[in-house]
């Protein structure tokens, strides 16, 4: 079977306003054929989907949308590939547009609600310019082009979903507004069809003109507040600098970024920005990577090293090679883990999502039967039924329902990245709070990963023989203790020799021959396994620090010659974060391959109770398992290509950022620097972004289990209504931008 090539896209979509539209737009897209993953998200007002580029037409996608009222906008696909603040352009442009239909409005609408002021002082207002039907008339003339200049994006819509049996907010703002409007026209223009009811002749223009302006000016104010809950994304890309100094024959040219490509020498001095990915090739410096990694201390660089785009030479002088730049850079490839991340969605918006789909139907049904209601106990005036009507239809609308979730998961997640921590999805940034234990690996997470061989013992042979045999074996291992050993031979210029017929045996150690020998070389129990006798070296064994190393023993046609012992010092921070992890009521264990004294050593200083030794790679993803099958939630924290499985297993795995690509791969949250206190800062940020995102919810349904029943009352004026609407969105929002201020 052949497997189907897919490609993922986030794209803008224009039009959006509550979560009713979001699900409109979800269900839509995720019907076209050869779409198998979308995912909408009105704070970004983007749609990412999975999709296989051999069926799917985007052009067709983006009509479809568009027959329902909303716009996908195509025209980033047909930008350069490299991230710039352009595809942000769009969220600019619509400000400006609400800004301009706002001002529109309101312009109009201040002389509407004068006039009608005006009108409760009838013996000055009437007696001496005009009367009731030539104000009727004015205040046409001056809401008209409010509804359908300023207001036209609510009424647009609300006929496009009414082709398709179907309706969102814009449908209940333009339902409510038009029917006051429509009642007021009629009034102005055929009064004689209200001449039988006992009514004072009030037109309700003012009512139309002003929700309208008050849900534009919600809008522009929502808007503005969602473009700063995106700031880290923006931050991100201001980081790239905007040109470079590029070395072409001894001449230095200075060229715009997108000039730049793979190979060229860039020249860096001090205080300037580093435009691309690459290695140095000249010079040395110490670089400000805190923008990338959280870390605060400048790292030195020396020929060599990689340099990573986007951060600051702060003091030297050097030259390096590009080796990437744009999207495939470290800068560009962060940008876009956070973008996925903040357009996802985390499992405790789906409550939302399902009220949304039924709320505005049942909305219009509420106030349908309100109009009716009123109607049946007022039936001389029924201006107090239409206006019960309209306030029921616009303080249900659903905007605030529909931000809760994603402004506060991309607000988070934007707050995550300036620390160094990258969460993959919403779900993971969720599930990372209800987790109650961790389980570390030690190599290169608790411990610094740097191996250094402190002692060698050897039996029957010479020392140089011993190491040149051991470290031939060990050349083709990726583990950590061989290649400590690799570059401990290399320091004393040993040279190695033939070894061939290698078998890796993960966990345990190596088997390899020379022309002459059968060679082993693992750790005490893969000898034992191999009836190696250890008894020569058991005195040996018994010493303290011997005890608290790693030990690899080489044995030569079934006897023993010797062993070296590893040691790996702790990090600093490791037993802080341990400690601080106990204090959230989280469980940490210590799984390690390496033998019983080596981990109780180093649970120890560390201050983990609970640990396990000798266990192999493909086992830790058991021993999380059966965490599991207690009833656990499962962090799991690793650097390792053997730790993969496990994060995999995990409900959650934390990658450390310098470790393995596999590992990076298979975890929900890596952590850039590598630095271990990011595992309780990631945790302490899911529990407040959840936290928001459970308050956001309960003022979004308050708001509306509070509202309804009032304008249903009649206790509630429409246009109070629209102001009340428009804040909820705003305070949601100005609620998730709480977290950009959370200490951790």
């Amino acid at each position: 079977m052949n497997k189907i090539s897919t490609e993922k896209i986030s794209l803008p979509v224009e039009g959006m306003t509550c979560a009713s539209c979001v699900a409109r737009v979800e269900k839509v897209v995720s019907k076209f054929g050869g779409v198998s993953a979308v995912n909408v998200n009105l704070a970004t007002e983007k749609v990412s989907l999975e999709y296989d580029p051999s069926v799917v037409d985007l052009n067709k996608l983006a009509a479809t949308v568009e027959d329902i009222g909303y716009k996908l906008d195509l025209s980033v696909l047909q930008k350069e590939k490299n991230f710039s603040e352009e595809k942000h352009d769009y969220v600019d442009t619509h400000l400006k547009e609400l800004k301009s239909d706002l001002v529109f409005a309101v312009v109009l609408t201040i002389p509407i609600a004068i006039i009608n002021m005006g009108m409760m002082w009838e013996s000055f207002f009437l007696n001496n310019f005009f009367n009731v039907e030539q104000i009727n008339k004015i205040l046409l003339l001056l809401t008209t082009p409010v509804l359908f200049i300023s207001g036209k994006r609510f009424y647009k819509i609300f006929w496009n979903n009414l082709k398709h049996f179907s309706a969102d907010m814009n449908s209940l703002v333009a339902i409510g507004t038009g029917a006051a409007y429509l009642f007021s026209l009629l009034l102005t223009l055929f009064p004689e069809i209200f001449s039988h009811a006992n009514h004072n002749s009030h037109v309700y223009f003012d009512t139309s003109a002003v929700i309208i302006s008050l849900i534009l000016l919600g809008r522009w104010l929502e808007s503005r507040a969602k473009s700063k809950t995106g700031s880290a994304i923006k931050k991100l890309i201001e980081l790239q600098p905007k040109t470079a100094i590029v070395k072409e024959q001894n001449r230095e040219i200075e060229k715009q970024i997108d000039e730049l490509k793979s190979g060229d020498i860039i020249v860096i001095k001090p205080g300037t920005k580093i435009p691309a990915d690459g290695i140095i090739t000249s010079g040395s410096s110490s670089v400000n990577e805190a923008m990338i990694t959280g870390e605060s201390l400048p790292v030195e660089k020396i020929i060599g090293s990689k340099v990573i785009g986007g951060t600051i030479n702060t003091s030297g002088y050097f030259e390096f090679e590009i080796t990437t730049i744009g999207k495939n850079s470290v800068l560009g490839q962060i940008i876009k883990l956070v973008e996925e991340a903040q357009g996802s969605k985390a499992p405790i918006q789906n409550l939302a999502d399902k009220v949304a789909s039924i709320f505005v139907p049942v909305v219009v049904i509420i106030a349908i039967l309100t109009f009716f209601v009123w109607l049946f106990i007022k039936p001389d005036d029924i201006s107090i039924a239409l206006m019960n009507f309209v306030a029921v239809l616009i303080i249900a609308c659903p905007c605030a329902l529909g931000l809760a979730t994603p402004t506060a998961l991309i607000v988070g997640m934007g707050k995550a990245a300036q620390n160094g921590i990258l969460f993959k999805n919403g779900e993971s940034l969720e599930e990372l709070h209800r987790a109650d234990t961790i389980v570390f690996d030690k190599t290169g997470t608790i411990t610094e990963g740097k191996l250094s061989v402190k002692n060698i013992f050897v039996n029957e042979i010479s020392e140089e023989e011993f190491l040149s045999t051991l470290s031939s074996l060990e050349r083709k291992s990726e583990h950590p203790i061989a290649k400590a050993i690799s570059e401990f031979t290399k320091e004393k210029n040993i040279n190695p020799i033939l070894v061939t017929e290698f078998e890796n045996k993960p966990g345990k150690g190596i088997k390899g021959k020379t022309d002459k020998n059968n060679l082993l070389a693992g750790n005490e129990s893969f000898m034992l396994e191999n009836k190696i006798d250890l008894s020569i070296v058991r005195n040996e064994l018994k010493n303290e620090a011997i005890k608290n190393s790693s030990l690899i023993f080489l044995a030569i046609d079934g006897t023993l010659k010797g062993f070296v012992s590893v040691v790996d010092s702790v990090k600093d921070n490791s037993a802080e974060v341990i400690n601080k992890i106990k204090e959230m009521k989280l469980e940490p264990i210590l799984l390690s391959g390496d033998n019983e004294n080596v981990t109780k050593y180093i649970s120890t200083i560390t201050g983990i109770e609970k640990y396990e030794s000798g266990v192999m790679p493909e086992h830790k993803s058991g021993k999380v398992k059966k965490l599991q099958d207690q009833g656990r939630k499962v962090i799991m924290v690793g650097d390792g290509i053997n730790d993969a499985p496990a994060l995999v297993q995990s409900n959650i795995g934390i990658a450390i950022g310098n470790g393995t690509d596999v590992a990076i791969e298979s975890a929900e949250v890596v952590l850039i620097s590598g630095d271990l206190s990011g595992v309780v800062k990631s945790i302490k940020l899911s529990k407040q972004t959840i936290a928001v995102i459970k308050q956001n919810l309960f003022w979004a349904f308050i708001y509306n289990v509070i509202g309804i029943p009032l304008a249903m009352l009649g206790l509630l004026n429409p246009m109070f209504a629209a102001l009340a609407m428009s804040l909820s969105s705003v305070s949601v929002i100005s609620n998730s931008l709480r977290l950009k201020k959370v200490k951790l």
